[in-house]
């Protein structure tokens, strides 16, 4: 089965391509790249619009099993489909956890005709304790790809040790949630100005920091790998960067939040803002955006967090998390490339490539012979964020109301069409 995208402006920094061409897509792959295709089946035009490998977010709540009235694995995936993500890493804080071999195939199993690949993080801790270690090498068996107590950190340093010994032998990847909870001590914004003025316990960025800390000594002490998850402060990407100039196997990733939003958004009582890490200050977007222009965050992930109304109901009590599969290409492409922060080749490198060479996936490239995960997006196009238009169960987006340029008109599953708007 043939199908020939013609006319798109195609970007894949794997191939340092960024030219006019058609795309011949042959069973689900790429069969060429090129000028002045042609072929029997299915033509789409994309003149005007930009073709990039599917994006791939290694940082994602799907909650199922267990609360799938906030999400399941199908109506996750429609949301990802619907923002480009056809690759995504599912975290293991379900219920019940992500800890054994029979809730990873319950996952995979589910996700088969989903509108995104799914990969699975299981827990390095059963339930997320950090009381007794998982048997890794039975997630792995079972289709685990990564390890994570993601929700938590992992607060038996010795159990963190020994994952991140033995997942690089599995070719497994450990992403470590970065946190103190003795400083963060059950508070719920960014500890500051705003905490103050809204009477409301924080959470001061040394619990973030402290936690960074640990994991990159572990990971200079083994000479074994480590991915930090959701940086936010200023203090964490400087320990990041530093950690890379001494040759630390340490690789980062941040969310569009963190880069687009401050603690001011939370000014509305408004608990789509509260997330964890919390939205934190000026001169930490600052510094984010300055990682991520010189490689020390080498990711753009979401840590989509699904929750219902009700769940965020009131400020104080509710939840932390955000949704943003939907948004988060658009958010980066108004946010980055078009303040001229990034380029769009950086921006696919940071939400395509480099996350699907950390995990080890075979993704992020538009290379002959490559699955034919696509996303043609408008880079021009001007939308305003409507929560109720967006496609999975729970709405609750910090980006709602907000006017964002780029939009995702098609996104392409082994060269299925699984979204077009």
């Amino acid at each position: 089965m043939e199908l020939l995208i013609k006319n798109a402006r195609v970007v894949s920094p794997t191939d340092k391509t960024d030219k006019t061409a058609d795309i011949l897509i042959r069973d689900g792959k790429i069969a060429a790249v090129e000028q002045g295709l042609s072929c029997d089946g299915e033509v789409i035009d994309a003149a005007g619009l930009c073709a990039i490998p599917g994006l791939v977010d290694m940082h994602v709540h799907l909650r199922d099993p267990g609360q799938t009235q906030k999400e399941d694995i199908l109506t996750g995936c429609a949301a990802a489909a619907a923002g480009g993500v056809t690759g995504l890493l599912c975290m293991p804080n379900t219920v019940p956890t992500t800890d054994s071999a029979e809730t990873v195939r319950y996952i995979l199993e589910k996700a088969k005709g989903a509108k995104a690949k799914v990969y699975v993080c299981a827990s390095i801790t059963k339930g997320l304790k950090s009381e007794a270690p998982t048997d890794i090498n039975a997630l792995r068996e079972a289709g685990a790809i990564a390890l994570s107590d993601d929700g938590r950190p992992v607060e038996n340093t010795a159990f963190l040790r020994a994952a991140m010994r033995q997942a690089p032998k599995l070719g497994m990847t450990v992403a470590a949630h970065c946190e103190d909870l003795f400083l963060a001590d059950g508070g719920k914004i960014n500890e500051g100005e705003v905490s103050r003025a809204l009477g409301v316990k924080g959470i001061p960025a040394a619990a973030e920091d402290c936690g960074t800390a640990r994991e990159i000594a572990l990971a200079a002490a083994e000479n074994v790998p480590i991915h930090i998850c959701h940086v936010s402060t200023k203090t964490s990407v400087a320990l990041v960067r530093d950690a890379k100039r001494r040759g630390v196997k340490v690789t980062a990733e941040t969310a569009p939040h963190y880069f687009s939003l401050t603690e001011q958004a939370l000014l509305k009582r408004d608990a789509d803002y509260r997330m964890n890490p919390p939205l934190r200050t000026p001169s930490d977007v600052e510094a984010i955006i300055e990682g991520l222009r010189d490689g020390t965050l080498d990711c753009i992930a979401t840590d989509h967090a699904p929750h219902t109304v009700e769940d965020k109901a009131d400020f104080e009590k509710a939840p932390n998390g955000s949704i943003g599969m939907e948004t988060s290409l658009a958010v980066a492409l108004t946010y980055l490339v078009k303040t001229g922060l990034l380029t769009l080749d950086e921006l696919v490198m940071k939400m395509s490539v480099n996350p699907a060479r950390i995990l080890g996936i075979n993704a992020g490239t538009l290379s002959v012979g490559a699955p034919a995960d696509i996303a043609l997006v408008d880079l021009n196009e001007q939308w305003t964020v409507d929560a109720d238009k967006l496609h999975g169960k729970s709405k609750n987006t910090p980006f709602k109301g907000m006017t964002l340029t780029g939009r995702v008109k098609m996104t392409l599953l082994d060269g299925v069409t699984v979204y077009s708007a």
